[in-house]
């Protein structure tokens, strides 16, 4: 099914906004759906059977679910939006620290859910959108049946774990946490360098991002550079106190978790399955052997993940 879905990709299909063609998923039909006042998102949108919804992480967009998309369509109906502040959804201007927290986010793929027909879905997500997926998890349990995270830690774990020279891993972290002004000017300066710096240093495979599909990741990145920032200055204000919140109050993710993560290795001096059981008690935490960009560099191991997920 994943080798068909390659074959496919040969020949992207395309959908135009605003006059701009982007790279599309072949057998999806996209749509934009009102999540909030003033906010649409663009979703692709495929197959029938048990929702799952799959979200993207940074520097990517909706796309980076091509092959595995492609393969849970067979079986379930298949949502994969852009995040508000991203690809072709609507970028609303920073006004607070509400608009881009995870909490914001995490309602928005509700209300899209809910939009689509689905009160209750499976709910996966990478990097940016893992973190909205843990948010959603954590503030609708009803709604979420199970979560997946791919390769990044909760917010809360992830501030106080990256600590000393280990911490230059995550340099962006900082660099985009900064009050507004500086990280988007020095950002918008040269987008493509900085956003192109990720693509290259975090895939282990760097065929597994096409040249077509890198050029859409870095045309959407390049037109989003202050909602981009507002969302990771998010996650270092308002969303740690959201989990700080939650670590108190005890509230954990009642659903069955996944959790795929390469191997970081002994080098960031933590063990990432420990952090994950105090938010998770129904836990599978896997080691993934691949670059950051898993779904794209091993799409078949994160389907099969996600459908043993499905099954519990």
């Amino acid at each position: 099914m994943l080798i068909r879905a390659r074959q496919a990709l040969r020949h992207l299909v395309t959908y135009g906004k605003g006059g701009t063609m982007t790279p599309a998923i072949p057998g999806f039909t996209y749509q934009r759906v009102p999540v909030a006042d003033g906010v649409s998102l663009n979703a692709a949108v495929a197959g029938s059977g048990t929702p799952i919804v799959l979200l993207h992480g940074f520097p990517q967009t909706h796309l980076m679910w091509r092959h595995v998309a492609a393969d849970l369509a067979a079986d379930h109906t298949v949502i994969c939006p852009d995040l508000r502040g991203y690809g072709a959804s609507d970028k609303p201007a920073e006004t607070d620290s509400t608009t881009y927290a995870k909490r914001t986010m995490a309602a928005d793929i509700i209300a899209l859910a809910r939009a689509l027909g689905h009160e209750r879905f499976a709910l996966a997500g990478h990097d940016r959108g893992a973190l909205v997926a843990i948010r959603a998890g954590l503030d609708h349990p009803e709604t979420i049946t199970h979560l997946a995270s791919l390769d990044v830690l909760p917010t809360l774990d992830m501030w106080e774990a990256m600590r000393g020279t280990s911490a230059a891993v995550g340099f962006h972290l900082y660099l985009m946490a900064q009050p507004p002004g500086l990280p988007e000017q020095m950002i918008a300066a040269s987008p493509d360098a900085f956003f192109g710096h990720f693509l290259d240093i975090w895939a282990n495979d760097p065929q597994a991002i096409p040249a077509d599909v890198r050029a859409a990741y870095l045309d959407a990145c390049r037109d989003a550079v202050p909602s981009i920032v507002a969302d990771y200055r998010a996650s270092a204000g308002i969303d740690v106190g959201h989990d700080q919140a939650d670590r108190a109050a005890g509230n954990r993710l009642r659903m069955p978790v996944t959790v795929l993560q390469q191997d970081w290795g002994p080098a960031l001096g933590f063990d990432a399955a420990e952090l994950w059981t105090a938010w998770a008690p129904d836990l599978r935490h896997t080691t993934v052997t691949c670059g950051h960009f898993m779904a794209e560099e091993a799409p078949a191991d994160v389907a099969n993940a996600l459908r043993n997920l499905l099954t519990r």
